[in-house]
């Protein structure tokens, strides 16, 4: 049942499981080549709430079926933080299972952003099953505001690069 998968606040235990995720989300997303220290100086700092946190879905010691990194940060304009969303990924292996963890991870986002009293920055930056990601986040927060476009590039196009 949905009711069972619930989002729990990752901790440092979940760094090595959460970077093997993070890792796999950047073969399938990323546009350019992965800096595993770049991506773990992202994550653990959100696992240790300091600027940050982690959403995780998945029981504690078993590998993370779903997770969202959250950090609060300045757009480049202003000073005023803002609570950005720097990844949500679904392993594989749970996208076709039921209880709709994308959707739960949103609601984690949007929960983040009333506690904390920051506007929330989340988007979709994908070339697969893009329109049905859209629609999914039409769902979460309303029409969107803008759209992000990649020129020489195409996300998991970087595997084919190197």
């Amino acid at each position: 049942m949905s009711e069972d998968i619930k989002v729990r606040i990752a901790t440092p235990a979940d760094v090595h499981d959460l970077m093997e995720l993070a890792m796999l989300a950047c073969d399938e997303n990323g546009f350019v080549n992965p800096n595993p220290v770049k991506l773990l100086n992202e994550i653990y700092p959100a696992l240790t709430l300091q600027s940050g946190i982690v959403g995780i879905i998945g029981k504690v010691s078993e590998k993370p079926e779903a997770a969202i990194l959250l950090r609060v940060g300045n757009v480049w304009y202003s000073d005023n933080p803002v609570l950005e969303e720097r990844a949500i990924f679904v392993h594989p292996d749970f996208r076709s299972a039921k209880g709709g963890r994308a959707a739960k991870l949103c609601k984690f986002a949007k929960e983040t952003s009333d506690k904390l009293g920051l506007p929330l920055m989340i988007g979709v930056l994908s070339n697969d099953r893009t329109a049905a990601k859209i629609r999914m986040y039409e769902r979460q927060f309303g029409s969107p505001s803008g759209v992000y476009f990649l020129y020489q590039a195409q996300t998991g196009g970087w595997k084919e690069a190197s």
